[in-house]
């Protein structure tokens, strides 16, 4: 049993949420997102709790149960509080700014890298160094501050680049004088 996909979803009063035709629609205070429901998986909606259930014990079924489970989950959370990721820049000369719908880096290269920022994502730039991407949609946030850590990963030896905050770059030391 997936004890996953046996969880039931809690859904906050200030969401809605419809299934109409393999297609479940969650509408919150933050947008709207939809979830088409994987095969070999029924919803139930009642009141304000939605199970998943799987149709028999076939592996496909199994398989498919906690996913269809965490992506409903997702899409809840999603439009009634938001998904954040937090990045820092790190180095000389390292800076970000958003003008209009553009996110504009400046990394070292002999030119400024520009991102167009998505529709349905919030980019926000503290001091220049500390980027905030957020959204209702957690497949896409994760993906747009992977996208933006990409242009220029944090290096080991003195850490320069673009790291998510929470994370911890393990240092390399570098050659050591020569000398007899």
């Amino acid at each position: 049993m997936s004890r996953t996909g046996n969880t039931p979803i809690q859904v906050p009063e200030k969401v809605k949420v419809a299934l109409a035709e393999g297609l479940l629609s969650a509408e919150g205070p933050l947008g709207k997102e939809q979830v088409t429901v994987p095969a070999h998986t029924n919803i139930e909606i009642a009141e304000n709790v939605i199970t998943v259930k799987r149709e028999n014990d076939s592996k496909e079924a199994r398989s498919m149960h906690g996913l269809a489970r965490s992506l409903i989950a997702n899409a809840v959370e999603g439009v009634a509080t938001g998904f954040k990721k937090d990045l820092q820049i790190n180095g000389v000369g390292y800076r970000a700014q958003v003008k209009g719908k553009t996110l504009v880096l400046n990394l070292g290269f002999s030119h400024p890298v520009e991102f167009e920022i998505p529709e349905g994502l919030k980019i926000e730039v503290k001091g220049q160094t500390e980027v905030s991407v957020s959204g209702s949609n957690k497949e896409l946030v994760g993906r747009v501050a992977a996208k933006i850590r990409g242009y220029r990963p944090p290096e080991p030896y003195k850490g320069k680049g673009v790291k998510y905050a929470d994370e911890t770059i393990i240092r390399k030391v570098g050659k050591a004088a020569g000398g007899k």
